[in-house]
């Protein structure tokens, strides 16, 4: 399967299910696709409590995602510290901050015009 031939929506999915797999926290889409000058077509953000829960949550995903739709990341970065993580599946990326790091860079805020979708934890 190529990157063409995996949904959009089958993606986000799977992200978002790997991330409540480990109880990743404060999950928001941001929905970059009406913005001029994007390098993608959405973000999902969300959080851990810690290092180690933030690399437990990027390879939740990883998992899930290879495992459910045989693709795996373009590129990853900041798995070494494990404060900010950054996926990148091309038309999703996905951001797992500690939550002090998330509020300092505040992408919402820096991608306000962008539409947000709020995923309500179910634990």
């Amino acid at each position: 399967m190529t990157k063409d031939t995996v949904s959009t929506d089958a993606l986000i999915t799977q992200i978002i299910t790997g991330i409540e797999d480990v109880k990743g926290d404060n999950i928001t889409i941001l929905d970059l696709r009406e913005l001029e000058n994007t390098v993608t077509s959405y973000f999902i953000i969300c959080n851990g409590t810690s290092n180690t829960q933030v690399n437990a949550i990027v390879n939740s995903v990883q998992r899930k995602v290879s495992k459910q739709l045989h693709e795996n990341a373009w590129h990853v970065e900041g798995s070494d510290q494990g404060e900010w993580v950054l996926m990148d599946y091309v038309n999703v990326v996905v951001h797992v901050f500690q939550k002090h790091i998330r509020e300092y860079y505040d992408l919402e805020e820096l991608w306000g015009d962008a539409k947000f979708t709020t995923i309500e934890s179910t634990y």
